[in-house]
């Protein structure tokens, strides 16, 4: 089948079933509290200018694949940071700080989540160190240093630009704001994926209590994943297929899954789906996702651009949607998934099938995104 009707065949690259699947909402909630999450969307819910973002549907796409719905969450209208990372980085800089106007925060970021930070250290009147490895465009760091930090560049990927960062505030007696844990930091990625799950809450309130079968989790270190997990223990009765997505040069959830503990990739090339190319899945996350996700899929950068271009000229829904490059992936492992035979029937997709897919970012970067949508 191809979609569209254009000859185009989508691509995935690995597809596996978690062996060891179990979803289990009081174990998911013993890492991830119902009281972690109900305050984070007491306070979020309350910031100045805080409003739900859109869900969507991709109508045309969904008669495409003789699908029942899907539903997009659009969050490139997200405060004024166009992504979900706006709930969680300042989230979390409101729990460190407990009102204190003296302390420095500071991150390791590929854009979205140093964003977030930046933004929320500026809320509040703090100071934010930014630490960002060279291959975040030059726009995204501007974007950071426009809300007000101080932007550090780092030879090397992202975890060289978390060692420094660590190096640094260590140092300093910065505080870490993280949206990845470690050995001894545990408690503030927590406040960062308890603010992520303000998006579940708000679906909940959306869908009308249509019930959703399948949903479709971008991945990088895992955070939004096990958020949104930790968001159907908490909101849902039922419980939909998960599905985690990732780039195929950093599939670091499906391989953990696929060995059943945490196992590091070694990064050879740096994808597209720059905000979701991580090496090794956070502890906090981990808790929740490896027992809880059904299945993994991986993809090549191949459909990132040609798949934003579709969502922006409305080949899928009547609205026309601005998606960056790591909004996609959902949208491309929902339609290689259908085209293939055996993962469609192994996973149920079928015409009562009602599937969610997270747009989790807008234009975050304006000229990427145009090259890419051009091309």
């Amino acid at each position: 089948m191809a979609i569209l009707s254009n000859g185009h065949l989508w691509k995935h690259s690995e597809f596996i079933e978690n062996k060891n699947f179990s979803f289990n909402k009081n174990k998911i909630l013993n890492s991830l509290s119902k009281k972690d999450i109900d305050d984070a969307y007491s306070s979020i819910s309350s910031w100045k200018g805080y409003s739900p973002t859109p869900l969507l549907e991709l109508n045309k796409l969904a008669n495409e694949l003789n699908l029942n719905k899907i539903f997009y969450k659009d969050e490139s209208k997200r405060f004024d940071l166009k992504s979900f990372k706006a709930l969680g980085g300042a989230y979390a800089v409101e729990k460190v700080s407990k009102g204190s106007k003296n302390i420095i925060v500071a991150t390791a970021t590929a854009g979205n989540h140093g964003r977030s930070v930046a933004w929320g250290a500026r809320r509040l009147g703090l100071k934010c160190k930014i630490f960002i490895s060279e291959f975040v465009s030059d726009a995204r760091g501007k974007a950071m240093a426009d809300l007000g930090a101080d932007v550090i560049k780092v030879n090397g990927n992202y975890e060289n630009s978390l060692v420094e960062c660590i190096k640094q505030s260590t140092q300093n007696n910065w505080q870490i704001v993280q949206d990845v844990a470690w050995k001894d930091y545990m408690e503030v990625p927590k406040y960062t994926m308890s603010g992520y799950t303000v998006m579940m809450k708000e679906i909940v309130d959306q869908i009308n209590q249509k019930e959703i079968s399948h949903i479709i989790l971008q991945a990088g270190v895992g955070g939004m994943a096990g958020a949104m997990i930790a968001g159907i223990a908490r909101y849902l009765e039922n419980i939909p297929k998960t599905i985690i997505v990732e780039p195929d040069s950093a599939a670091c959830v499906l391989e953990s899954i696929r060995i059943g503990k945490i196992k590091k990739i070694d990064i050879k090339r740096e994808s597209l789906m720059g905000g979701m190319s991580c090496g090794e899945v956070s502890l906090v996350p981990w808790e929740i996702l490896k027992n809880s996700v059904k299945y993994c899929i991986s993809l090549p950068d191949d459909d990132i651009a040609k798949t934003m271009k579709l969502l922006g000229n409305g080949s899928f829904s009547s609205e026309k949607i601005v998606a960056g490059e790591n909004s996609v992936p959902g949208v491309i492992s929902l339609i290689t998934s259908c085209e293939d035979g055996k993962i469609k029937e192994k996973i149920q997709l079928n015409k009562d099938s009602n599937i969610l897919l997270i747009g989790c970012e807008g234009d975050t970067d304006t000229e990427m995104y145009q090259k890419l949508i051009n091309q």
